[in-house]
């Protein structure tokens, strides 16, 4: 649920953004979602597509590109992607320590928007 919160503020970055720009209608909105993100992307669709009615973002798509999940090492700074699964027991592939730090997985961010 809590994907309604996430698709509010991307909508109101949005809108903010439109706003003073002399933009008639946002058409596509490209965002990055981080792997590690349990958003669901069918129903950030869904619930922008709710929440941006009657504005100029109304039936605009949304383009999703999740991205992997990233930790460096403390000990040797060496970043390395990982996949879900092996967050509990990753090391490090330089050094093999494991006092590691996530870097990216959990993000979402707004890269541009296509508007007329």
């Amino acid at each position: 649920m809590h994907e309604l919160q996430i698709t509010e503020r991307i909508l109101d970055v949005v809108l903010k953004h439109a706003t003073g720009q002399d933009v008639s209608k946002v058409v596509r909105i490209h965002l990055r979602i981080g792997a590690l993100s349990d958003l669901e992307d069918e129903w950030i669709q869904h619930y922008f597509d709710y929440l941006s009615r009657g504005t100029v973002a109304e039936n605009a798509q949304l383009a999703i590109t999740r991205t992997g999940a990233v930790l460096c090492c403390q000990s040797c700074s060496c970043s390395f992607e990982v996949t879900r699964e092996q967050l509990g027991h990753a090391h490090c592939p330089d050094c093999g320590e494991t006092g590691l730090e996530l870097v990216s997985g959990r993000e979402y961010v707004i890269e541009n928007m296509e508007v007329l």
